[in-house]
Parts: structure tokens; C-alpha cells; sequence
């Protein structure tokens, strides 16, 4: 990027007086987007771009504009401002942090995928298009997506911070569907990575396997619905964590929400004393990790719940201010189109101490789930579809089952968990959704969990 400090220093220094809070985000990037859907490309497509957005605060209104044209950026500085006048009729209250001027870069630990060209990005979609589709006759429709990117965000803010940062992001998603009469079932495999093209090379087993797990569903029987005890893998952990629980910590669901606040007061206690829940940017080759968020706070590692007590919530500054709680670094934007509001970056469920061998001992008949097909959630209830499930009889996995989804509600799920595993896998394929910004990479995490009553929907 080339250097536009003293641009937006010289612009925040003219309009600071106007407001109680300014800041100026700019952001380059460039990315590519590769779609082969049944052997034809759907899209193939490579970009740039430059823009920014402007966020004015006056007694506890906002105003944001978006601005493309860097020759119009003082318009939109007035444009913000004049919102954030019309509106503010309260008191700005943003909890402090210590301005910084920094230049900081997330490393990689092998090659940035903008330099490799166009047609080889199109040849590893292709050669995994076909591992998809030629895994059985009964595969009628394939699909390979790639995406990659490389930002570089420049943050200054009227208290003095000038932050510049920058990463790359890469996700490859694959799905097969496999029919056989009027039986459909679907396969589907997502991955993704901040640290190197490298990553996504060798993912011969795990394109096959999607493909295998549609056309072996086929002939599998529907679990019979019913409350279960049962065992999932990490993959689903970190689903749970993220989707279940992650967004009743994020603090604006809170303060907006009276009745959910009740229900997520500090030192109450949703699980036994082994369960700790956390959510942080700190730990690095995440895809939620960086080191500010898109407000300038340093990232965290939040922990949620310790032994099984909430103890803490995700923050932006507002939120913070507002709840009387320190900031936490968890303030993003998808880009520049759209405002930093609270969101989660890697969250996670500590490893416990139960050998997973040993969750499956004494459930006389009980479901084993593996990874994740989709699911929803809708405050405090959750429903998840497994993307692979066997029943479970006298303690030992048994005959593979198909259309298994696990329902519930989260606080009395997370009391139902019985043992924690000693294993834990990362998963990278997130891509979160809130507030109509969709796609936002995270991270999620976890060990093997058992738990009980588990309402499993089938026939």
C-alpha cells in the first residue's frame, strides 16, 4: 500500500474538533475467485480494490460513510459527521485503550497465493473436480470453490493511533450430491488457511472422502429420532462452541437484549468444572487471528467460561464502555462497506481429560456424530446436521446411520456434558454470518465431547 499516513493525520487533525470520536479505515486488496461446478467454470475472476470507511461518533450517535475515490474523502468525512450530529443525543461512552502507531504483517509459513498465477489456481479446482466426480457413477453433481485474498488494512483514529496491518486468507469448499433413485444425499468438505498456499495442495484424501460419504449415506438407514446420549468429534465441537454459544458472548446481543443479559450474567454457572470455553486473535495461524482489531484494540484471549462459571464476554469499545467491562479486541468488519461490530475470532473448547476411547464406555445406545453439514441457531436453541453419524450399542460404534441432526437448547446442553475428551482439532473452514456481513473467517476448536439427552431428529 503505498503510504497514506499523513494523508489521514492531516484529515483527523482538520475534523477531530467536530466530534467526540473519528477514525479513517483504509483498505487495499486483491483476491481471486474460482467456481467449477460439474466440469464448467462458473466464475473465474481476479480483483482489486482501494476504499475506506469513515466512523464519527457525537454524544453516543454514529455516523459511517464508505468512500472508494480517495479525492472525496473529505466529503465523506462531513458526511459522517453530519449523521453522527444529527442523531447524537445521549453520551459517547467508549471504554479507553492506549493509542498506537505500528506497522505489523501476520506471517506465512510458506507461499502467498497471489503469487501463484491464475491457471495454476484453476488446475488444482479442476484436478479436485474430478477426484469429486469420479469417486462413484452415482455422484450427479460436483462442486470446487476458491477463494483467496490479501488486505491491507491503514487505521488512524482521532486519540492517536495509526495502525497498519496486514494478511492473506485462502478457504477451498467441495460438495458432491449422490443419488440413487429417489435418495439424495450430499457430501461436503471446507477448508481454509492464513498461512500458506501449500495448504491447500494436497487434499487428495479429504476431496474423495466427500464425495465417499454421499454416495455411502445412500444406502444407510435414518437414525430412529429420540433423546440420545452422544458423542461428537472436535469438528462438531467447534461448530457448537461457535454458533451455540459464541454469539450469546458477543456483548451487542447483550446490551441490546435485556432478557439476555439476565440470562448471561457473570458468575453464573452453565456447565460442570471441567468445561473452559475461550475466544481470542492472539493465538497465531488461525484464521481469526490478527493482532488489532478494526478499531485499533490490541486482540485477546477472552475466556468465557471457567469451570463451567461464566466469567466474560466479547467487547467492542462500545460495549465495553457501556457494561463497564474492558475491551477485547473483537470489534471487525468484513471490509470497508460495512461498520466493526462485535464479533468472534477463534473460540474454542479446552482439551480435557478423558481418554476418547473411553466416552463411548456404558452408553447402552447412544449416537456417534462426526463433522457438520450446516445448521442454525435462533437465540438459545441450536440445530446441527452431522455429516457423518454410527449408532452407538454397548459402548462400541456400530452401523453407520444417515439424516442425523442434533437439537437442543445451549445453556442446558452445555449442562449435559459429561465428559471432555483429551483430543482437540482446529477447524478452518469458518466463514461467520452477523449482520449482513457474511463470510468473516474465523477459527473454532475443540476435543471430543459426550453429552446427554441430545434431542437426534430422523425418521
Amino acid at each position: 500500500m503505498k503510504d497514506y499516513r499523513n494523508l489521514l493525520s492531516d484529515l483527523i487533525n482538520r475534523y477531530r474538533h467536530r466530534v467526540d470520536f473519528l477514525s479513517i479505515r483504509l483498505e487495499e486488496g486483491e483476491g481471486t475467485n474460482i467456481v467449477i461446478k460439474n466440469d464448467q467454470t462458473e466464475n473465474l475472476s481476479e480483483g482489486i480494490s482501494l476504499g475506506g470507511q469513515i466512523r464519527a461518533c457525537y454524544k453516543g450517535g454514529w455516523g459511517f460513510s464508505t468512500f472508494n475515490d480517495l479525492t472525496q474523502l473529505s466529503s465523506r468525512i462531513e458526511d459522517a459527521i453530519t449523521s453522527a450530529l444529527l442523531i447524537g443525543d445521549d453520551e459517547t461512552i467508549l471504554a479507553p485503550v492506549i493509542p498506537i502507531q505500528i506497522s505489523c504483517e501476520l506471517p506465512l509459513t510458506g507461499t502467498n497465493p497471489r503469487l501463484i498465477p491464475l491457471a495454476d489456481k484453476k488446475r488444482l479446482c479442476d484436478r479436485y473436480n474430478r477426484i469429486l466426480s469420479e469417486v462413484d457413477e452415482k455422484i450427479t453433481s460436483s462442486q470446487v470453490s476458491y477463494s483467496d485474498s490479501q488486505q491491507t488494512i491503514l487505521l488512524a483514529t482521532s486519540e492517536g493511533s495509526m495502525i497498519q496491518q496486514s494478511w492473506i486468507d485462502c478457504e477451498m469448499r467441495f460438495s458432491s450430491i449422490a443419488t440413487n433413485g429417489n435418495i439424495v444425499q450430499t457430501g461436503r468438505e471446507t477448508t481454509g488457511t492464513r498461512k500458506a498456499y501449500e495448504d491447500l495442495t494436497n487434499l487428495e484424501n479429504i476431496v474423495s472422502n466427500a464425495s465417499k460419504r454421499a454416495v455411502n449415506a445412500l444406502e444407510h438407514p435414518s437414525v430412529k429420532g429420540g433423546k440420545y446420549t452422544v458423542v461428537i468429534d472436535p469438528i462438531l465441537t467447534g461448530l457448537f462452541v461457535h454458533e451455540a454459544f459464541g454469539h450469546l458472548s458477543e456483548a451487542d446481543m447483550a446490551y441490546e437484549n435485556p432478557d439476555l443479559l439476565e440470562v448471561m450474567t457473570i458468575g453464573r454457572k452453565f456447565g460442570g468444572e471441567e468445561l473452559q470455553i475461550f475466544d481470542g486473535a492472539i493465538p497465531q495461524g488461525h484464521r481469526g487471528s490478527y493482532y488489532y482489531d478494526d478499531e485499533g484494540t490490541p486482540a485477546t484471549t477472552t475466556q468465557l467460561i471457567k469451570d463451567g462459571v461464566l466469567v466474560g464476554r466479547l467487547h467492542s469499545r462500545e460495549t465495553a464502555g457501556k457494561l463497564g467491562e474492558k475491551p477485547t479486541g473483537n470489534a471487525r468488519c468484513l471490509n470497508y462497506h460495512y461498520p466493526p461490530i462485535v464479533r468472534m475470532t477463534n473460540t474454542w473448547i479446552a482439551r480435557g481429560k478423558t481418554p476418547v476411547v473411553q466416552l463411548f464406555n456404558g452408553i447402552k445406545e447412544g449416537v456417534y456424530a462426526t463433522n457438520w453439514i450446516g445448521g442454525m441457531t435462533n437465540g438459545e436453541m441450536f440445530t446441527f446436521t452431522a455429516g457423518e453419524a454410527w449408532m452407538i450399542r454397548d459402548g462400541v460404534i456400530s452401523e453407520p446411520v444417515k439424516n442425523v441432526t442434533l437439537s437442543g437448547n445451549v445453556f442446558k446442553t452445555l449442562a449435559n456434558i459429561e465428559l471432555i475428551g483429551d483430543d482437540f482439532h482446529w477447524d478452518e473452514s469458518g466463514g461467520c454470518g452477523k449482520g449482513g456481513q457474511s463470510g468473516l473467517p474465523v477459527g473454532c476448536g475443540g476435543p471430543s465431547l459426550r453429552i446427554k439427552n441430545v434431542v437426534i431428529g430422523g425418521e
